[in-house]
């Protein structure tokens, strides 16, 4: 079982940055592929950034290439994202993920597989 914990959002102007944390719980964090997904009202839920359990592999929606970068610490049992250059569009409620299973190339495609789910925080982006 694994729990997930963001931390990190706000309220930022464009331009602006922000780096989101996700602390989680459990000794095996290091096998598991960790991943950023966000929601903005009235839309889906859409796929970030993922990142492969050892950090070799990192993957971002062509709407944060340049701008958003993924990383971990295996030791802490944490994952971040780096959020720069930030836009109104880039507002909504950002989830951690988790699986065991799924690749980091699979994570946009496959979120529905996702294991661990962490509860949301908010970005908002002011114009």
């Amino acid at each position: 079982q694994v729990q997930l914990e963001e931390s990190g959002g706000g309220l930022v102007q464009a331009g602006g940055s922000l780096r989101l944390s996700c602390a989680a719980s459990g000794r095996t964090f290091s096998t598991y592929t960790m991943g950023w997904f966000r929601q903005a009202p009235g839309k889906e839920r859409e796929f970030v950034a993922a990142i492969s359990w050892g950090g070799a592999r990192r993957y971002y929606a062509d709407s944060v290439k340049g701008r958003f970068t993924i990383s971990r610490d295996n030791a802490k049992n944490t994952v971040y994202l780096q959020m720069n250059n930030l836009k109104p569009e880039d507002t909504a409620v950002y989830y951690c993920a988790a699986d065991h299973t799924l690749i980091s190339s699979d994570f946009g495609l496959r979120q529905g597989l996702i294991e661990y789910w962490g509860q949301g925080t908010q970005v908002t982006v002011s114009s």
